[in-house]
């Protein structure tokens, strides 16, 4: 059976660990080669290492996706190893936690930097070569933040709001150059990430127990279960899908 990304060449930011790096692992299994840029160099490698013992094609770029030389230099690099990309997971992206009036600027900017203009970075990176390509697909992570609230992550949830609107946007400028764009937005994930985002917001009396998670959306949910979607966005599956924001969040999203 045909991998539904046979032939395309994925570059998947943040992809060494978490949902970014079961992504990668799948992107590779449905047959694409995959360039993983990540600012956690070793852990790319062995993300790496996975996806060529089981059979795929991959490579690791180090780079801190928020500075502009250095996502140029690993979408040139990664571009030159695999070939023209036709795929972008953007999903590089972190959490601060605090009370409001505890939020720095410097956190603010910071955490600006790491979660929406690494997207425009990448994103203009890879855009012109995608469109000489002939087109391709990009999906970035939102987040169930983007448009539900959270006490403590006034900051968080404002990036992923531009998140949101930043994959939107892109669909409707580039639609006819056979670009789309989409975004998948994770609910609670069992993730590093995920899992101290519990933590943080429990120490700050914020209720995410067990309890209020199955509430919420039944369980936590596994990050495989986040890149099955990203998977979807990124195919020719998605062919008609564009501009949308896919909640995978088992119904937080619906209550």
């Amino acid at each position: 059976m045909a991998g539904r990304l046979d032939g395309k060449v994925a570059i998947i930011s943040g992809g060494a660990t978490g949902m970014g790096g079961a992504a990668s692992i799948l992107f590779a299994a449905e047959g694409a080669r995959v360039a993983i840029v990540d600012i956690n160099e070793a852990a790319a490698r062995e993300t790496v290492e996975t996806i060529r013992a089981a059979g795929g094609t991959a490579e690791a770029f180090a780079a801190d996706v928020s500075d502009e030389a250095q996502v140029q230099a690993a979408v040139t690099r990664a571009t030159e190893a695999l070939g023209p990309v036709t795929t972008l997971f953007n999903h590089a992206g972190t959490i601060v936690i605090k009370p409001f009036l505890d939020i720095t600027v410097s956190e603010w900017d910071w955490l600006h930097a790491v979660n929406v203009r690494s997207m425009f970075l990448m994103t203009r990176a890879v855009l012109p070569g995608m469109i000489a390509a002939g087109g391709g697909s990009i999906v970035c992570t939102s987040s169930i933040s983007a448009v539900y609230a959270t006490p403590m992550e006034v900051l968080y949830d404002t990036t992923k709001g531009a998140c949101h609107m930043f994959a939107r946007a892109i669909a409707v400028e580039f639609r006819d150059r056979n670009i789309r764009c989409n975004a998948v937005c994770p609910g609670f994930i069992r993730t590093p990430h995920g899992l101290r985002e519990v933590k943080d917001l429990q120490a700050l009396g914020v209720d995410v127990s067990d309890e209020a998670l199955a509430a919420q959306q039944g369980r936590i949910g596994e990050p495989e279960e986040v890149a099955r979607a990203a998977l979807f966005l990124a195919s020719d599956e998605a062919s008609f899908v564009n501009g949308a924001q896919i909640f995978v969040d088992n119904g937080f999203s619906a209550a």
